[in-house]
């Protein structure tokens, strides 16, 4: 049997919107991607019983009221449906012990879900230098390093202790939630990457694995193959 994965999707204009290339990552390691609509209500908790993984695909900005936060200058446009949409979505995963991926706004919203925080936005926010984090480049080209955690989940995944990533974001992950670890950052101190210590794979990247992989780029088709076995299992 191959293993089910519900993608989650973008509103704007009435319309449901998921790139393709993470449908086509699902795909290449034997997975069944389901387009989730979002719903708020009793069907959160039979959608997060029939799939085997959730991959939280990236978008938008996130509501700041979230995380107890009033808007910004800097923020940009949210999609209040898919915000709540995806926190119970999460949580219930969680209650269930199944593997979830979180890339770019995913990884946001996977840590607002359980009681982070984040920049909402890193050039206004937060101190010192910074790289340029929303890169001037097509998507398979990647622009900067991540510096991987010894010992993390992460690390076992790519084994290496630096990899270069592409990066489109002005957010950021800011205080870890409690049961989390970072497993990995820039070089300007930009969480890059962080995964729980308590489930078997649940993981949020700041970057785009998923326009890595028809580059043949070895961390991103390392992420996805372990995403993908997670699930199977």
């Amino acid at each position: 049997m191959k293993a089910i994965i519900g993608v989650s999707s973008n509103v704007k204009e009435d319309l449901l919107s998921v790139p393709m290339s993470n449908i086509r990552a699902i795909t290449q390691f034997g997975g069944i991607p389901l387009v989730l609509p979002n719903l708020v209500g009793e069907e959160i908790e039979q959608i997060a019983e029939t799939i085997d993984g959730l991959l939280l695909t990236g978008g938008g900005d996130i509501d700041p009221t979230l995380f107890d936060e009033e808007p910004l200058p800097g923020l940009g446009n949210i999609v209040p449906e898919r915000d709540e949409f995806e926190v119970a979505l999460i949580q219930k995963m969680l209650e269930l012990g199944k593997p979830i991926l979180g890339i770019c706004r995913g990884a946001q919203i996977m840590s607002i879900a359980v009681g982070g925080d984040m920049y909402q936005d890193i050039y206004s926010q937060k101190e010192g230098s910074l790289l340029q984090h929303d890169q001037q480049a097509p998507n398979w080209h990647v622009s900067h390093f991540v510096e991987v955690t010894a010992g993390s989940l992460l690390h076992k995944i790519v084994g290496v202790d630096k990899f270069k990533v592409n990066s489109y974001h002005h957010q950021a992950l800011r205080n870890m939630p409690d049961g989390f670890i970072v497993s990995g950052v820039a070089s300007d101190g930009v969480i890059e990457s962080f995964e729980s210590t308590k489930h078997p794979f649940v993981m949020g990247v700041q970057w785009h694995p998923e326009s890595l992989i028809s580059k043949g780029d070895a961390s991103s088709l390392a992420i996805f193959k372990a995403f993908m076995n997670a699930c199977k299992e």
